[in-house]
């Protein structure tokens, strides 16, 4: 087993700075928003999280191309680590998403566009999961998943862009007066700050997430690896 590289674990400390910190600037330093009160700090995590998400499927998207280009088993690697932490991140920003709109909107969900692109693209990532669990040949396994997530990544543009093409109620978190209209707000200098420094954050905490899962997923190709040396020697 590989020694744990110094650099990771210099990350895993920054990465839990920078989340408490975050938390420390969003609890304790951003103004409660005047209109929607409290509830109002969900969205800074909310973002942050959806943020990570669409970056690892962005992640799986080039490490696809990239795979088909090279044909290296690492670049499968890094494309399943990205897709597995990003469906986690989108998932518990579609939750966070729910909890602010039940006191705003007065219910847990409702087939907005930008909620059911957020729904499809989670259904299409576990679909790639899927995929992978049900082909047992590694060279076409990978090859699959690739050109899947090189095609998948398109719903994610999608996903980014719907409240600006579509009629939503969904806020544009950082956007002009005439969004209050729709439940957005305008964002002070404070604000802007919890909000940003909160996605650097976990940006950084998926970088320390997606370089751990990329080690476990070279670990298990070196178990498999002498699985099958071992069969071969004793057949």
């Amino acid at each position: 087993m590989k020694t744990k590289p110094r650099a990771l674990t210099l990350l895993d400390v920054l990465s839990g700075a920078m989340i408490l910190a975050a938390a420390g600037l969003v609890f304790f330093y951003a103004p409660v928003e005047a209109l929607m009160g409290p509830v109002q700090k969900v969205f800074y995590f909310h973002v942050a999280t959806a943020w990570v998400g669409m970056l690892g499927f962005l992640v799986a998207a080039v490490a696809g191309y990239l795979y088909l280009r090279e044909n290296q088993e690492r670049f499968d690697i890094v494309g399943a680590a990205a897709v597995e932490i990003s469906l986690v991140f989108f998932l518990i920003a579609i939750i966070m998403g729910s909890i602010w709109a039940r006191p705003i909107w007065n219910t847990w969900w409702t087939w907005d566009p930008r909620l059911t692109t957020a729904a499809i693209v989670e259904l299409i990532y576990a679909a790639y999961l899927l995929l992978r669990s049900g082909v047992d040949d590694p060279e076409r396994r990978a090859r699959f998943s690739a050109i899947y997530a090189i095609f998948g990544f398109v719903s994610v543009p999608l996903t980014f862009i719907s409240i600006r093409l579509l009629r939503t109620i969904h806020p544009v978190v950082v956007g002009g007066a005439e969004a209050a209209s729709q439940g957005g707000f305008n964002m002070d200098n404070p604000m802007k700050l919890a909000f940003f420094f909160s996605l650097a954050a976990f940006s950084v905490l998926f970088a320390d997430l997606l370089w751990h899962r990329i080690r476990l997923g070279e670990l298990q190709r070196a178990v498999t690896a002498l699985r099958i040396r071992s069969y071969q020697e004793e057949n």
